[in-house]
């Protein structure tokens, strides 16, 4: 199958939607790592995140700073440890949003990728298979802001040679894609892939 959508490009979110959440097993494994009840844990976790996503925290610095709310400090042999349990969380697959995107390609409408993620997260996207269907793959730590931050789309569009108007972007969390279509983007609020699928279809036909 091909899906065709002329003059425009197609813009995935990562996390949730090429990717399924972290599973309740990944969860448990990580929490067992740190070694923290998931009462305690999460709210540092996420709090620090940004810093992680934007690139102004190294890896080890945001374990630190994790720990450090917690009142645990890590040796380097424990952050790794972290490290690798939340890496694996987030490396899963849906396969109905690679097959839509192989199939966007294969129209040959233009596909890139724009993810909140850190700098650890860039040359796995770049070089996993999936890479091969994406013209661009755009990862905030690299770039000037994080979604849902209006520059970033303006950035994006800018690289990709569009203007906003042109760009297509899918993302699961609302205030993303809100902020995106404020803009002027077309965005569908990624939900599951059956809503995808007709969407994309409908942009196809239109």
């Amino acid at each position: 199958m091909a899906l065709s959508i002329p003059d425009r490009v197609v813009v995935f979110d990562y996390g949730e939607v090429i990717s399924h959440s972290p599973s309740p097993a990944d969860q448990a494994e990580l929490l067992a790592v740190a070694g923290v009840e998931a009462e305690r844990f999460w709210e540092p976790y996420w709090r620090h995140r940004d810093g992680l996503d934007q690139g102004t925290l190294s890896v080890p610095e945001y374990w630190a700073r994790v720990g450090a709310d917690l009142g645990i400090t890590w040796r380097a042999s424990h952050v790794q440890r972290l490290w690798v349990a939340d890496f694996r969380s987030w490396i899963s697959v849906e396969p109905g949003t690679i097959d839509l995107i192989e199939e966007l390609h294969d129209g040959g409408t233009r596909v890139a990728l724009l993810s909140n993620a850190g700098f650890d997260f860039a040359t796995p996207f770049r070089y996993s298979p999936m890479a091969q269907f994406f013209e661009r793959m755009f990862v905030s730590a690299e770039m000037d802001a994080i979604k849902p931050d209006p520059a970033i789309y303006a950035e994006v569009a800018g690289e990709l040679g569009i203007p906003l108007d042109r760009m297509v972007f899918v993302d699961n969390k609302e205030v993303n894609t809100a902020a995106a279509a404020a803009l002027g983007v077309t965005v569908h609020h990624f939900t599951g892939v059956e809503g995808l699928r007709r969407f994309l279809t409908d942009l196809a036909a239109a």
